[in-house]
């Protein structure tokens, strides 16, 4: 094994507060949308891509309609996120550190192009990262992405870490190890290895 890619959200932080407040700000310029968004709306949409996330937030209005109002979101979503940040998980740091000194580390996240970005730059977390790809950047699945992040940097024997059934297929798709984040926002039922917390990952490897 040499390397370890990492789904974001529900596997490293919670940004759900933050996310909230910036789309929640988009939604009230909208008079067809009757209702401001929940915590749980944003929990149950936490990994699908921009067409997945229309259809669940906004059934009743038109697809053109749903994703003008999903761009005007991820456009402010970014800049709330590099100045506030998110939640992240107990002993995050503490376990990247340990890790990166022995694996190649990356992120594949099913979101938008700056959002990793922000990730980063805010908690200052960008020297235990290789590499990172979204659907965003390249129009692909999160089981591609993470075969393009394969075969970018020459990995041989990677894992991925992720929380939900998306990531279970992804993983599955790339053909390498699933590893479930028990503690993050999916129910799963079939993975290779399941964790409760982060620093679980310093018992397997």
């Amino acid at each position: 094994m040499d390397s370890i890619i990492f789904d974001l959200d529900g596997t490293l932080w919670d940004s759900t507060d933050v996310v909230l407040m910036a789309w929640n700000d988009v939604v009230k310029r909208h008079q067809q949308i009757a209702k401001p968004l929940t915590k749980d709306d944003i929990k149950g949409i936490m990994g699908l891509q921009v067409k997945e996330i229309g259809k669940k937030l906004f059934p009743g209005l038109g697809e053109d309609m749903q994703l003008k109002i999903l761009n005007e979101c991820c456009e402010i979503e970014c800049g709330y996120i590099e100045k506030q940040g998110g939640l992240l998980y107990d002993h995050l740091e503490e376990v990247l550190r340990a890790l990166s000194q022995r694996y190649k580390l990356f992120i594949v996240s099913n979101c938008q192009c700056g959002y990793i970005e922000a990730f980063l730059k805010y908690h200052k977390l960008e020297g235990y990262f290789a590499d990172f790809e979204n659907p965003g950047r390249t129009c692909l699945s999160k089981g591609e992405n993470i075969r393009l992040i394969m075969e970018r940097n020459n990995l041989q024997g990677s894992v991925y870490v992720g929380d939900t059934a998306g990531d279970q297929k992804a993983a599955k798709q790339a053909g390498i190890p699933f590893i479930y984040a028990r503690y993050g926002f999916g129910k799963v039922t079939e993975f290779d290895y399941v964790i409760d917390s982060l620093d679980n990952l310093l018992k397997l490897f």
